[in-house]
């Protein structure tokens, strides 16, 4: 074989600092979640690991806790969202959609659907070019005046 012997003959050298700093880069990243790799960078230098910057990435990608580079621009509180109601009989729950198509013209219509989730039948249909604000609160009051409210 035609290969050089310090190839042959090398041994790879897991240092036990790499899995000690992994297992203390991890437990940092669990207690303060929003820190990246430069804060945790920082904290493991006041401990008194001497360790740079490249390494702790390295270690902190292996394990997968990047972060996201971004925060969202919309804050928002998380609030579970309610289990959806399965409906038992009908006329209970209604579900109400809009629709849009365009005709061969070229134009634009738009589909207001009212359907009762347990029969699958079309309460209300309603079509219009656009739709105000009152004729999407008129659709559903008239199909409560012919039907009845759902219960």
């Amino acid at each position: 074989m035609k290969i050089n012997k310090s190839t042959f003959y090398y041994k790879s050298q897991v240092s036990e600092l790499n899995v000690t700093l992994a297992a203390r880069i991890k437990e940092i990243a669990s207690v303060r979640v929003r820190y990246g790799y430069p804060r945790i960078h920082v904290l493991l230098r006041r401990e008194g690991f001497a360790v740079n910057r490249k390494r702790v990435y390295r270690l902190y990608a292996l394990q997968g806790l990047n972060l996201r580079p971004k925060m969202p621009h919309r804050k928002r509180a998380a609030v579970p969202r309610a289990q959806r109601q399965i409906a038992t009989r009908p006329n209970e729950i209604w579900a109400m959609d809009f629709m849009h198509e365009r005709l061969a013209d070229g134009s634009k219509i738009r589909l207001l659907t009212i359907v009762d989730l347990f029969s699958r039948e079309c309460v209300a249909l309603s079509v219009a070019r656009s739709f105000k604000s009152p004729d999407v609160v008129r659709v559903p009051n008239h199909a409560c005046s012919q039907r009845g409210k759902p219960n």
